[in-house]
């Protein structure tokens, strides 16, 4: 729903997006793209917290002589930043063959645009490897990175408003104390975070998803700069609100169990590793 409301056309609201979705597409709509993202959610997720706790504790050790020293706002922004930069360059390729997947069979109507030899409204890609390989065949590696400059300006504030906000909000609600938040907590804590970021990122985000589902069909937009030049001229500032109410509403629950997840992992981690070398 995200990538239809913020790069097709004629869907509307986020109701009318439903509705359109299935009845032109059934339920199979609403998987389209599904299953590169399933196969390396994983492995993105894991080197985002990675990359973020070691950035963490680097500078915790740096500055207080101490890894597991409570780190400062900056210390946590600067790992923001860092986790950030680097989701990019695992990020971007799958991103465009999850929006090149669910926007192939996408109408479009604007005219004095010179098309591709494909025809708009017909499967252009059989899958997601076909797809990635086609990208490459035609575009080469800058393809298979489009759209990356607008995702980094995505991601880097979206991480910063995504693990503060968790470690604030965590903070807040566990109870004095307690040497650790309980798993409620780090539930709501994470939910918040995650509707926090999205609300934050998403005008990047209907960027990004405009440059990269450009290209399916034609090539309407130079770059970063010219996308939102254009959406803007053509549909006003409240173009870079597409898909909000989409973002946050999932962000909540994802980043919940995301966070949850992580922190269980962890603790599961250190138990055993306690309980193997006592």
């Amino acid at each position: 729903l995200q990538t239809r409301l913020q790069a097709g056309q004629g869907y509307g609201n986020t109701l009318k997006c439903v509705l359109t979705v299935y009845r032109n597409e059934s339920l199979a709509g609403f998987f389209k793209g599904m299953s590169f993202p399933l196969a390396s959610i994983g492995i993105y997720c894991s080197v985002v917290f990675g990359v973020f706790s070691s950035t963490q504790r680097f500078l915790s050790q740096l500055h207080h002589g101490d890894p597991a020293a409570a780190p400062s706002l900056s210390d946590m922004t600067l790992a923001s930043i860092v986790a950030g930069v680097v989701s990019v360059s695992i990020g971007t390729p799958v991103e465009l063959v999850k929006i090149r997947l669910q926007m192939q069979t996408q109408p479009y109507t604007k005219v004095n645009i010179k098309l591709n030899s494909t025809v708009p409204g017909s499967p252009v890609y059989r899958g997601p490897i076909h797809c990635l390989r086609t990208i490459l065949q035609k575009e080469g590696i800058a393809g298979v990175y489009r759209g990356n400059v607008a995702m980094l300006l995505r991601d880097v504030p979206g991480y910063c408003a995504y693990f503060i906000p968790y470690a604030m909000f965590c903070d807040w609600i566990t109870p004095d104390g307690s040497i650790s938040p309980n798993p409620f907590s780090i539930w709501v804590a994470g939910g918040v975070a995650g509707a926090v970021s999205w609300a934050v990122c998403t005008p990047m985000d209907v960027v990004k998803s405009r440059l990269q589902a450009d290209g399916v069909y034609l090539n309407q937009y130079k770059g970063t700069l010219d996308c939102m030049l254009q959406s803007y001229q053509n549909e006003g500032l409240k173009v870079f609100c597409r898909g909000l109410l989409v973002n946050t509403v999932r962000g909540f629950p994802s980043s919940a169990a995301m966070f949850l997840g992580y922190e269980l992992s962890l603790k599961a981690m250190k138990r055993c590793q306690t309980e193997t070398n006592p």
